[in-house]
């Protein structure tokens, strides 16, 4: 899942892509084994980008022409006209193992059922503006995209950034496993405008970019021969952000990279099916004062995680165990609420989490999915998805490492352990700010991600649109020189100096090169530009009706 993205120039696409999904039960929910993640404006995938940069038309069922029927008064109900497709997929699909339901239909009818859906299930039902029509937009894509809240946050930001769309296949594929095409990595803009600096943020095991040995914090100097830091124009702007996010297997690009204020040698990058590891650098930190912390670095919530999650929770526990947790989640997008769910209960003490709410989700007031109270409330999931007890670590405080990129599940994460009186300290940046989840849908061949459900915690709590920010003195960049993992880098360092002394203030003797830059706020904050839909979400599967 962890490819190279694109750049944006002013700041990151909010949430523009997203992740997230479920995969055991929910109440009576039947739900979905996907991939998690954030989300942004406008549906497909969102192109990120340097200015001047075109736009790629997101993946599309039917032909892309066609008229649809007017306004409100046209809205339909969406199961009468539901897999009415333009272009009917043919064949067995292989979530359900039965043949698809499409039948011959127009375009019209898919945007028609895009509309019904939208008034049906959209939490935000009665923002959309009456005043558009579907023969104003030429596919169920571009129709779907503008069906959405136009109201603001209290900081003036979009409250709905978050609408998307996916090729369903393709989102089939990424859910089961983190797969896609790509180099391995993750690249941040630290800054996004000429003279641009465009560094690895992290690097996937056993990926094309391991077997060049690159690491976090190499800068991009030049891709294809074209000067990645200082180049203008469209042309320009469009290679770059291609070569950085490849579109298929085999596409290859020549890459200059400079580490440690060293050009490198040029290295060639050929995209390959990548295959993300969510928990990495899984460590127990001796402090020398009395106290041993663990650190995990969380990047994804997807199916594979639960497993090693499981795994990291039992090594902390082993021998002397350890008395606090840093939790890296600077780069999650958010995904499987589930594993949220059981990611917290590992984290807590099962007497505090015992018939407490993890997160209850609040739909718009037609109820659409026919669920009752009990159905709304997802607990803290006590067992694997195999059924086998969770393993836990009984803590009454955790650090987390957050940033712009901490999105969606992941704040679920903090907001429902600070719901059963767990202490959570943030370290690094303000959160994504999505309270926000979706139950995807597909119709015709694309799956469709709209704002269905708020979630809240054991206390109703819920309301961080704008993004949960750091502790009190505790706003540390994101610190490139470091590896992450490593106690010298910013934000784990500032999080045990928290630790030790009660401030994020690190003393004279733990002060590293370039640490008291990257402690201090930053005008442009580091991001991970462009990233997929599936990102930063909470998706959960379309429960049965009661």
């Amino acid at each position: 899942m962890q490819e190279a993205r694109k750049i944006d120039d002013a700041r990151r696409l909010p949430c523009h892509g997203a992740w997230a999904a479920a995969g055991a039960v929910l109440a009576a929910a039947a739900l979905l084994s996907a991939c998690g993640g954030g989300g942004g404006g406008g549906g497909g995938l969102p192109i990120g980008l340097i200015p001047g940069a075109t736009t790629t038309p997101p993946p599309a069922t039917g032909d892309g022409g066609g008229n649809g029927s007017g306004g409100a008064s046209g809205i339909v109900p969406s199961s009468t006209v539901a897999g009415l497709c333009a272009s009917p997929r043919a064949g067995i699909n292989p979530d359900t193992g039965g043949a698809y339901p499409d039948r011959s239909g127009t375009l019209d009818n898919e945007k028609s059922w895009v509309r019904g859906w939208i008034d049906e299930t959209y939490l935000w039902y009665g923002e959309v503006p009456t005043t558009l029509k579907a023969a104003d937009y030429a596919t169920p894509i571009t129709w779907f995209n503008v069906l959405k809240t136009t109201a603001t946050t209290p900081s003036g930001r979009a409250k709905d950034r978050f609408h998307f769309t996916y090729d369903t296949e393709v989102y089939r594929q990424l859910t089961q496993g983190g797969v896609s095409a790509g180099y391995g990595m993750e690249t941040a803009a630290i800054r996004s405008s000429p003279p641009r600096d465009i560094r690895i943020a992290l690097v996937e095991p056993n990926s094309p970019a391991a077997g060049k040995n690159l690491a976090r914090g190499a800068k991009i100097l030049n891709i294809d021969g074209v000067d990645v830091v200082n180049s203008t124009g469209t042309a320009n702007v469009n290679a770059i952000n291609g070569a950085l996010s490849p579109k298929a297997v085999g596409e290859s690009h020549t890459f200059t990279f400079e580490v440690n204020g060293v050009a490198q040698s040029p290295v060639q990058l050929t995209a390959a099916t990548v295959t993300s590891t969510p928990v990495q650098n899984v460590k127990v930190i001796d402090t020398g004062s009395g106290g041993r912390v663990g650190y995990l670095l969380f990047n994804d919530h997807i199916t594979t995680s639960e497993a090693q999650l499981i795994n990291a929770v039992n090594s902390f526990k082993q021998g002397a165990g350890i008395q606090d947790l840093v939790l890296d989640m600077r780069y999650n997008g958010g995904g499987q609420l589930l594993i949220a769910s059981r990611l917290a209960y590992m984290i807590a003490s099962p007497s505090v989490t015992a018939g407490k709410t993890f997160e209850q989700l609040v739909f718009n007031d037609k109820n659409p999915f026919r669920l009752s109270v009990a159905q709304t409330l997802t607990p803290f999931v006590s067992t694997s998805r195999s059924g086998q007890p969770l393993p836990t670590l009984g803590l009454s405080r955790v650090t987390v490492l957050t940033g712009p990129d901490t999105c969606s599940a992941s704040e679920s994460v903090v907001n429902s352990l600070r719901g059963v009186g767990v202490t959570v300290n943030l370290v690094g940046g303000t959160t994504c700010g999505k309270p926000y989840g979706f139950y995807p849908q597909d119709n015709c061949g694309t799956t469709y991600f709209a704002i269905q459900f708020k979630g809240v915690n054991q206390k109703g709590e819920g309301d961080y649109g704008d993004g949960m920010a750091p502790n009190a003195g505790c706003v540390v960049a994101d610190d490139f020189n470091h590896q992450l993992g490593d106690q010298a880098e910013a934000r784990l360092a500032a999080a045990l100096a928290l630790r030790s002394s009660g401030s994020c203030s690190v003393s004279a003797k733990t002060t590293v090169q370039g640490l008291e830059k990257a402690t201090a706020p930053e005008a442009e904050q580091p991001y991970l530009p462009g990233r997929s839909p599936l990102r930063e979400n909470r998706l959960i599967g379309v429960p049965d009706p009661a």
